[in-house]
């Protein structure tokens, strides 16, 4: 089983920390960040993100299928954790379209997700009704600046639950 809970931060991630306060991670453009968390992630070792690193934030890295080639997809994504499950909202930075790990989802469920060195194999559901709208609750309550993304959206942003598959083959 997986533990999403974040350690307490050592004093030099403390130090860079603060610093990402004063001087605020927001100048580098939305499009790079992925980029820069998983060169970041493969000098960890699959240990951590750039952002997970500086923000101490449940970043995970999400390995998905991709829905018009089959070739095989990693981005980093920001999620809730309960338990061994884990939510993802696809809010893409509030833009007009769901991100592409949301169509490859839909494409095929199964996922692998790297945890602290760890590859975790999940299968993904889409929320809806009362039960999505718990879950963005609990996202704005945990992540506020989430709001923004949800007024920019011009569509209702998608939320996924990743849970251990049942299906022993996987």
């Amino acid at each position: 089983m997986i533990n999403f809970e974040q350690r307490r931060p050592g004093p030099l991630r403390r130090m860079v920390r603060k610093a990402a306060v004063i001087i605020p991670m927001s100048w580098i453009p939305s499009r790079m960040l992925p980029r820069i968390d998983r060169g970041f992630h493969r000098l960890s070792r699959g240990r951590t993100t750039l952002s997970a690193w500086i923000s101490g934030l449940p970043i995970v890295m999400l390995r998905t299928t991709g829905a018009r080639t089959g070739q095989p997809r990693s981005v980093p994504v920001l999620g809730l954790a309960d338990g061994d499950r884990l939510v993802l909202i696809a809010s893409n930075f509030g833009r007009p379209a769901n991100p592409g790990w949301y169509h490859n989802l839909r494409a095929n469920p199964y996922a692998m997700i790297t945890w602290r060195g760890s590859a975790i194999e999940m299968r993904a559901r889409e929320l809806a009704g009362a039960e999505r709208q718990q879950w963005v609750d609990r996202g704005l309550e945990a992540y506020p600046w989430w709001e923004g993304y949800h007024r920019a959206a011009p569509r209702q942003i998608p939320v996924i639950m990743l849970e251990p598959p049942s299906d022993p083959e996987h």
